[in-house]
């Protein structure tokens, strides 16, 4: 098969490294010498390294007939790797063998990955204490970050922006967006935001975690006798979250899925027709880590590993091998893991805490707001996610709640592919065949969503 000329230019670039330079007050930038791409460090707090890299769209032009978008890619965890995992392993131009993805978003914007917050992947902190405990630390850590940006890439002042996450992300491009959208408003920042996408999103712990037993009782991985203690359970983490316990809740979130998995035969959390170790894209128990099930919605960002070795086909790899060679940057001593335990749990009090009322006020502004979810997920399933959607107090929701779906087909292939719900600025994409990582078990669909989502103009 012959390989495009971009493809080409991505893998010479792993070997090519353009120059250094000092860029704002407390940042560092390099690239490639054509521009194609871009990455560095932020220090955003004394002390808080945040690490970014830029892909420039080879469908790109200099005189586009609109707007070329720009995607700026937020992973889950809490504590997972963009740079690495959203990267190499979902929508970035190479996959971790650093051959040319054909599902790769590139095809349609620019795309910006970010280890987020400080202390994931790449991104680092001197000490401990500076590591966030809240998303909305993570919000204000993101936006010093982007006002950086847009002064360090050329193209994103006039590019529309789209905060595009998944998982736990979610919660961080709700209170990214919310920021950026406040900094418009006041004239704080030149940029454009013009949608936030929230994919398999975290959004409201309690909705999801109501959501398991039920879910799993239909699809015949819990029976009756199990059923009722798993809906008690869920009632008790409720309860907890309505009082503000919310490290008692997330405790009690961790003893639900304990239960579910004694009860369930080992059911993947993220793919109900799969057991646990069974999906290759979420691999429970990393060696580094142990077995204990106390973070499991972190460990299974241990995508493709079983242990961590320093193959150049693994993810570990490859970020601490040829990549790390490649950037330059990033501290000679510094070693990338693709899950940080510690940002994990400094954010214990923060975890299960809700962001409906941000989403709303990301509705209210005009912003377009699109939800998206995996027909197979389990952790963040379909049912939480339409369950805390029709929490929202925005005014269009019974118009929207009111319209069919429409379904979506993906090149030639038979069959639907997914069903769309769309209402002025709201919009929910229903992928079907796709469990937690949507972009990886269903990348031509996705593909297709990220489409329509941006309006890209290569169609």
């Amino acid at each position: 098969m012959d390989v495009p000329s971009y493809q080409v230019a991505l893998l010479l670039s792993i070997l090519f490294l353009g120059s250094l330079h000092v860029g704002l007050a407390a940042s560092i930038t390099n690239g490639t010498s054509d521009g194609s791409e871009l990455w560095g460090y932020v220090e955003v707090r004394p002390g808080a390294h945040l690490f970014w890299w830029y892909y420039k769209s080879p469908q790109r032009t200099s005189t586009p007939s609109q707007p070329w978008p720009t995607v700026l890619w937020l992973q889950g965890g809490p504590g997972a790797s963009g740079v690495g995992l959203g990267n190499f392993q979902e929508i970035g131009p190479l996959d971790v063998d650093l051959k040319p993805r054909n599902s790769t978003w590139l095809q349609k914007a620019d795309l910006i990955f970010l280890d987020n917050p400080v202390g994931t992947g790449y991104s680092y902190v001197e000490n401990d204490t500076l590591l966030v405990t809240t998303d909305w630390e993570q919000a204000a850590d993101a936006m010093t970050l982007l006002k950086t940006l847009v002064k360090e890439v050329p193209t994103l002042q006039g590019s529309p922006l789209f905060l595009v996450a998944e998982s736990y992300g979610g919660k961080y491009a709700a209170t990214l967006g919310v920021s950026v959208a406040r900094a418009i408003r006041a004239g704080e920042i030149n940029i454009s935001l013009a949608g936030v996408a929230l994919g398999d999103s975290w959004i409201s712990p309690e909705d999801f975690a109501l959501s398991y037993t039920p879910l799993l009782l239909s699809v015949s991985r819990l029976d009756d006798n199990a059923g009722d203690e798993g809906n008690k359970k869920a009632e008790t983490l409720k309860e907890q979250i309505a009082a503000g316990q919310w490290a008692a809740s997330q405790q009690s979130w961790t003893d639900l899925l304990h239960f579910i998995a004694n009860k369930s035969g080992n059911v993947d959390m993220y793919n109900f027709l799969l057991d646990r170790g069974m999906d290759p894209v979420s691999t429970l128990v990393d060696s580094s880590m142990g077995s204990s099930l106390s973070n499991l919605q972190a460990k299974t960002y241990s995508t493709y590993l079983s242990s961590q070795d320093s193959s150049s086909n693994t993810i570990y790899g490859i970020m601490n091998g040829v990549i790390k060679e490649k950037l330059k940057i990033v501290p000679k001593d510094f070693q990338w893991r693709e899950h940080s335990n510690s940002v994990y749990y400094s954010l214990v009090n923060d975890f299960m805490k809700p962001r409906i009322d941000e989403v709303d006020e990301l509705l209210s502004y005009g912003i377009n707001v699109t939800v998206y979810n995996g027909q197979v997920d389990v952790i963040c399933s379909t049912d939480g996610a339409e369950a805390w959607v029709q929490k929202l107090k925005w005014e269009g929701l019974r118009s929207f709640l009111s319209l069919p779906r429409q379904p979506l087909y993906c090149d030639d292939s038979k069959g639907v592919k997914a069903f769309v719900r769309s209402y002025e600025n709201l919009h929910f994409y229903w992928i079907l065949g796709a469990g937690h990582y949507v972009p990886v078990d269903q990348p031509c669909i996705a593909l297709t969503m990220i489409s329509r989502i941006t309006q890209s103009p290569a169609s």
